[in-house]
């Protein structure tokens, strides 16, 4: 096969695949679970043929250690697991997206890697835009699921159970072809990250760029999910701490990781003082839309079980006990602890919940120090920075903002995402690679540049080992 016909097909691959960890239910309301079945089976021989076809190579010390240890504890619970059955399902779903989000990560460059992402989340906004398009203009009702997993006949179904609620025209919310505005909201977010650093460094035409920045602002907008609207907020606070060090260089970063303290402390102190206006300002309830019933009951199981859980099991199972009541709110069973942190403890105890924390935060640690160290090209020397550079911290630090309100980071797009960011960042920390606008000129498959990659981040990183 010719090298070019061979990127071609990589790189169609690799969108595809993260097409599929975003918008897992619209392939399940489009072609229900066998449909599905087959398309994620379709990504699983990718990802096989990917590693076969280009023979990624790695170092052992390049291996974030963290994830394998995660991984052994949640297969280990297997043998203490109330649910053994459903956790060997978990396990293995846990394990196939992991090997996705590894093949993606190693197989591909970072440039490659950022491209895909880009390309699969302009399929999901400008899919989701013409559904709720069509469904407003043409159906004009709320619409069902192509292959319901519920009794559809019932006089009255709770409107979660809808693909759309027909919506688009009254402003929203929408729900787009991931069948969640929350989700949405968060593909509209990452969007908004990737494009904006493209376009900031250089990879990205101006025109372009612009265009498909307004086009996920307006699907973010028309989700209007406060919960996204807040990791936004913190997204953007997370910029604007890495941009002040760059400014004042490593020597002088003391005073950055003070006022960053500071501010963890203001903001958790006005959360307390002004929680019930804040409530009131984006419409929530005092519950949290039920999530306070979900996380006293999730809390109520962690107490009985707290340092080795009940077993692994990812996303709930709705067939065993006891997912199929714990989290029940208007006729609506609830899939999840709507806190990954709740969710890991619950299942694997304190033992699973430190090693999913050395996870997250070690992908957190040489993301920051990736996006506010100095570059260095290969003979040792400074070069410019790129805007490129920060983006798998503000992806990172996104993924764990939603992370206190969802579980999503354990499943599909976002475990996914935090295992390709946490072994990148980790197989180029000894790398002197530029991360600069400009160096590399070579084109990708679909017509659109990315000329910047992951360099070697300071000594403070190259020795996390997490």
């Amino acid at each position: 096969m010719e090298s070019p016909r061979r990127n071609a097909l990589i790189g169609a691959y690799a969108t595809f695949a993260l097409f599929t960890l975003l918008a897992g239910q619209f392939w399940r309301n489009l072609l229900g679970w066998w449909g599905f079945g087959i398309v994620a089976a379709l990504v699983v021989v990718g990802a096989i043929w990917l590693v076969v076809t280009t023979k990624p190579t790695w170092k052992w010390r390049r291996v974030p250690k963290s994830t394998l240890v995660f991984l052994v504890v949640a297969t280990l619970s297997i043998a203490w697991s109330f649910y053994p059955g459903a956790s060997a399902l978990g396990i293995a779903l846990t394990l196939v997206t992991t090997f996705v989000g590894v093949a993606i990560a190693l197989c591909l460059s970072w440039p490659r890697l950022v491209h895909a992402l880009s390309a699969a989340l302009k399929w999901v906004l400008a899919l989701s835009l013409l559904f709720e398009f069509w469904v407003a203009a043409f159906v004009r009702e709320p619409l069902l699921p192509n292959f319901p997993d519920f009794d559809a006949s019932a006089e009255k179904l709770p409107m979660a159970f809808y693909w759309s609620r027909a919506l688009l025209f009254d402003g929203g919310p929408i729900e787009g072809v991931v069948a969640s505005r929350n989700l949405l909201a968060m593909a509209s977010l990452l969007a908004i990250i990737v494009f904006g650093t493209m376009l900031a460094s250089g990879a990205m035409r101006r025109a372009s760029g612009i265009f498909w920045l307004v086009v996920a602002g307006t699907a973010f907008a028309l989700t209007r999910s406060a919960t996204v609207i807040l990791v936004a907020a913190v997204v953007a606070v997370a910029l604007a701490f890495a941009l002040w060090a760059r400014r004042v260089g490593p020597d002088r970063r003391r005073g950055v990781y003070w006022a960053a303290g500071g501010a963890l402390v203001a903001s958790v102190s006005l959360l307390v003082v002004f929680w019930g206006r804040l409530l009131d300002v984006f419409g929530k309830g005092d519950d949290l839309t039920g999530r306070l019933d979900i996380w006293s009951s999730v809390i109520g199981m962690i107490t009985e079980r707290p340092w080795f859980g009940w077993g692994w099991v990812g996303y709930w199972n709705p067939f065993v006990e006891p997912f199929d009541d714990l989290a029940v709110r208007k006729g609506v069973v609830y899939l999840q602890a709507h806190n990954a942190w709740l969710d890991v403890w619950m299942q694997i105890g304190v033992v699973g919940l430190l090693a999913f924390a050395a996870v997250v935060i070690g992908a957190l640690w040489r993301s920051w120090f990736l996006a506010v160290d100095r570059p260095m090209d290969a003979s040792g020397r400074a070069v410019p920075y790129s805007a490129a550079a920060l983006l798998p911290l503000l992806l990172i630090v996104a993924l764990i903002g939603q992370s206190l309100a969802e579980s999503r980071l354990l499943v599909e797009s976002g475990w996914a995402l935090l295992i390709a960011i946490a072994w990148a960042t980790k197989q180029r920390q000894w790398k002197p690679e530029p991360l600069v606008a400009g160096t590399d000129r070579r084109r990708l498959p679909g017509g659109m540049g990315f000329e910047t990659s992951l360099r070697s981040p300071s000594n403070h990183s190259s020795k996390d080992d997490a």
